[in-house]
């Protein structure tokens, strides 16, 4: 399972998915370019000390990062999907992507997923915040290939 941000916006949420990705054991692939410098202080402070521990991969563009893909499906989170992430069979090859904050991925990428899935909302709505929706994904993806970490308890 990877996650993969198509040119996000906004750093804290690319921080907080960093974080994510570290505690979760999980893989994140940044697609650029981005909308703020790579080094920002709101990512490095919503990333706190887990920089270092995620696995982080970016590419320069979206052509680029397709190289890596290899035979993984890839799975689009949008709000212009039919089906919701509930009722799909995830595959531990994965790859979520996630489109940009403002404007989510343009319809060549949009076309290029394997799958797209919705998170169900009350009518009216627009969308979850990024890093919220693929939490809750990813969760159930993990759920799905059991492919969760093994449990530690902290030491007192």
């Amino acid at each position: 399972m990877r996650l993969a941000l198509y040119q996000p916006d906004i750093a804290p949420n690319v921080g907080t998915l960093l974080r994510l990705g570290a505690c979760l054991g999980v893989p994140v692939d940044i697609i650029e370019p981005c909308g703020f410098p790579f080094g920002a202080r709101d990512l490095k402070r919503a990333m706190m000390d887990y920089g270092a521990a995620a696995d982080v991969t970016r590419h320069i563009s979206w052509s680029e990062f397709q190289k890596t893909t290899g035979d993984s499906r890839l799975i689009l989170l949008t709000t212009r999907a039919r089906m919701a992430y509930t009722d799909f069979a995830f595959r531990e090859s994965d790859i979520l992507l996630l489109g940009r904050e403002s404007a989510g991925v343009p319809g060549t990428v949009h076309e290029t997923a394997d799958a797209r899935l919705m998170i169900p909302m009350v009518a009216g709505m627009r969308s979850i915040n990024v890093a919220v929706s693929a939490s809750m994904v990813l969760g159930e993806a993990l759920r799905q290939t059991n492919s969760f970490p093994r449990f530690t308890p902290l030491q007192d």
